[in-house]
């Protein structure tokens, strides 16, 4: 992982490829290992014919961590995305985002429209117009003492996972609160890229992603099937949805 000073942030990216550029932006508590490169996405893209860009959100793996909620608006991370393309001199770039990333993404082809050219919003469905589940639990689950103290399912999950990827408990806890803001629905109806919505099948965290895509100028959707919101990550299908829609 390289580190772009940015104006907004100290960012960890990795840059692999040639050809036309892609940047992928990882889900919460994630990192772009995790998410991109652990899972072979990052190969899979550079094999068609991508430079891939593959960044830490900030609060998470390497990148700059900031511990008030109001530093993760999804203003502030979708800004981060755009300068760091500024700053590799890449005019314009397709943009992968799942979970959360798929908030940053849809907010950064909404306030920096001319560097999006294609938009994949993965992982997530109208819940980020709605709301989805109450997030509490994950923010009581990272800021407990121990995870012995954590009580609920969802708490012990995600603060498993952070401490098995070593992650700053109290950025994620930041973010978190930060990061989950409702994205007006005019946003999506104005998005002028053509976008790919795709969902596991089984995913309980991002609904209705079909709804989604149906209010979306240019959107599509494309099932992930009988996958859940973490397995679907590194799925062949989803690969094989995102190859497809890069290619038409």
């Amino acid at each position: 992982m390289q580190i772009a000073q940015l104006k907004t942030a100290d960012i960890a990216y990795h840059e692999e490829g040639e050809g036309s550029p892609i940047l992928l932006i990882h889900g919460f508590a994630s990192r772009a290992s995790i998410n991109w490169m652990g899972v072979n996405w990052v190969t899979t893209l550079v094999e068609a014919g991508f430079r891939v860009v593959a960044m830490d959100n900030r609060g998470h793996g390497e990148s700059q961590k900031f511990y008030e909620q109001d530093d993760y608006t999804l203003v502030k991370m979708a800004d981060d995305a755009s300068e760091l393309l500024s700053y590799l001199n890449i005019e314009q770039a397709d943009i992968m985002g799942y979970s959360l990333g798929a908030r940053i993404s849809a907010t950064m082809a909404h306030n920096h429209p001319g560097q999006v050219k294609r938009l994949i919003l993965a992982g997530n469905g109208y819940n980020m117009i709605e709301g989805g589940f109450d997030t509490s639990e994950i923010y009581d689950g990272l800021m407990a003492e121990t995870i012995d103290d954590v009580k609920t399912k969802i708490g012990i999950e995600f603060r498993a996972f952070a401490q098995q990827t070593k992650s700053d408990l109290r950025a994620l806890a930041a973010c978190i609160r930060g990061g989950r803001n409702h994205i007006a629905k005019s946003v999506f109806e104005t998005l002028t890229q053509e976008t790919l919505v795709t969902v596991g099948t089984k995913d309980t965290v991002a609904i209705d992603g079909e709804k989604l895509a149906n209010i979306i100028p240019n959107g599509k959707f494309m099932a992930i099937p009988e996958r859940n919101h973490m397995n679907a990550v590194g799925d062949k299908a989803y690969k094989q949805n995102v190859l497809e829609f890069l290619s038409s």
